[in-house]
């Protein structure tokens, strides 16, 4: 049981601090995943970015995830073929949503970074942050974003998950640090004493200068 996200991205610093990283950056996945990062990113005196992923949902299907748009120094498109394959749907098709995904993450990119450039990545050991995870589906389409971006090496850092879910993930980062993996696993939320929801301001405010 963690105490807070502080306390969380305290106790996974500490776990982080022994590895040999290359010039380390760290990518929080908002929001929950921000105030836990930052103390990642003062623990290892490592510049803070976010990694900003919107679902691309299927058409008539919102909720059925056909993809992903990742943010980054140049953005990434993830898609899931077995989605694509069952409805016989191409890349193609989701041209006008990629581009609504595009307007939403820039807009947010302003919102909570002042329009702020990614960090750039190449060369480095890039240590990609969330609260905990339940499914792994934004984790993961996260992970695959930065998969040719020329990071040195990707951890996935977080205070908990399921153990499954973090066997699927582990393939596409070249380490995991999870401090928990409880089970059965009900939700993050229960690992935490507060987990309160984390609003724009505070993401914005904890963002600033860095």
């Amino acid at each position: 049981m963690f105490s807070n996200r502080d306390d969380a991205g305290v106790k996974l610093a500490e776990a982080l601090a022994d590895l040999d990283l290359t010039d380390p950056v760290v990518l929080a996945l908002p929001r929950g995943g921000v105030p836990v990062a930052v103390k990642v990113a003062e623990g290892l005196r490592a510049p803070l970015d976010l990694i900003l992923v919107r679902k691309l949902g299927s058409p008539g299907n919102p909720e059925l995830a056909a993809g992903a748009v990742v943010d980054g120094p140049a953005h990434q498109v993830v898609f899931n073929p077995e989605v694509l394959n069952a409805r016989g749907l191409s890349e193609a098709d989701f041209a006008p949503a990629i581009s609504e995904k595009l307007k939403e993450i820039a807009a947010r990119r302003q919102m909570w970074l002042a329009g702020r450039a990614p960090v750039p990545i190449a060369g480095r050991s890039v240590i990609v942050v969330d609260d905990g995870i339940a499914t792994g589906a934004t984790v993961r389409a996260a992970l695959k974003g930065l998969a040719g971006k020329g990071a040195q090496e990707i951890i996935l850092a977080v205070p908990v998950a399921p153990a499954d879910v973090l066997a699927t993930l582990s393939p596409l980062c070249t380490r995991t640090i999870c401090l928990e993996t409880p089970s059965p696993f009900y939700a993050v939320g229960a690992h935490y004493a507060v987990f309160d929801q984390v609003p724009d301001s505070a993401v914005a405010a904890m963002l600033e200068g860095r």
